[in-house]
């Protein structure tokens, strides 16, 4: 050894650890999930009756999410194995997370951001809007649905009533109307999403931790989808659904469904 070179420091050891089975996440996702089944029953149902009409009509079915993580539930729906076609998701960049997060977080707050998007995605009289949003309360989805409910079109609000109870009124990143989703929506399904978001607290750490809203607004969004094709079947209508482009046959499958939807969906 060159007895010019400084010797590493002598680190520490790190404290044995052992991950163990931890039910908490699971057992708060859980209690969103049954409370929703419980409760949510008719709002569900009225819901993806409309989505039902909405294929029976040859209509697309609108999807928004307010920004940050919550675009994300128009994803998980959209071109996917299993999901409806005539889905339109109301997609703009400027709110989402792919975007940098203190700049979309800006767009976020901004007024006369979500009525461009219903406008520019050519939401019109009779339409069906789906919108998700746990908080509820920001410019772009209260402009959005207000917009949406202006062109004619129905609004169908995924929100949480705890967030819209406990928000302040004088909040200032609230819409300049004061309103909540469940002010503005047609039909009102609640994902009791709690107020903070966060539902896990690790003991020696102040602060709470893993957001449920994506997680519990994830499912609410499947059992729509799940819930309006049963409509369908029940009406003698064959939903537009998308097969896995990843098994034979798939594509073959799909074509007809591109043909018909790629000049009217945007994003396809």
């Amino acid at each position: 050894m060159n007895s010019s070179t400084t010797p590493s420091p002598v680190l520490p050891k790190a404290p044995h650890a052992t991950a163990t089975p931890d039910w908490r996440l699971r057992d708060a996702l859980t209690g969103l999930i049954d409370r929703f089944e419980a409760e949510q029953q008719a709002t569900l149902g009225q819901a993806a009756e409309w989505m039902a009409n909405a294929c029976a009509e040859d209509r697309l079915i609108y999807l928004f999410g307010g920004g940050g993580h919550t675009c994300l539930v128009m994803q998980e729906l959209f071109w996917r194995a299993g999901g409806l076609a005539n889905l339109c998701p109301m997609l703009d960049f400027a709110i989402h997370p792919a975007t940098p997060a203190y700049l979309y977080l800006g767009h976020e707050r901004m007024h006369d951001v979500g009525n461009h998007v219903v406008d520019y995605y050519g939401v019109k009289q009779g339409d069906l809007v789906l919108l998700f949003h746990s908080y509820g309360f920001n410019a772009p989805t209260i402009d959005a649905a207000l917009e949406s409910k202006r062109r004619g079109a129905k609004v169908v609000a995924i929100s949480s009533s705890d967030w819209h109870r406990s928000v302040p009124r004088d909040f200032p990143i609230r819409h300049r109307s004061g309103k909540t989703l469940f002010d503005i929506a047609d039909v009102c399904i609640d994902d009791y999403v709690p107020y903070g978001d966060t539902v896990i607290q690790v003991d020696g750490f102040p602060q709470p931790i893993t957001g449920i809203s994506s997680t519990i607004d994830f499912y609410i969004a499947h059992r729509l989808e799940m819930e309006c094709v049963k409509a369908c079947v029940r009406r003698g209508v064959v939903a537009p659904v998308w097969r896995s482009a990843n098994i034979p046959g798939g594509d073959a499958y799909n074509a007809k469904l591109r043909e018909k939807y790629n000049p009217r969906v945007k994003l396809l």
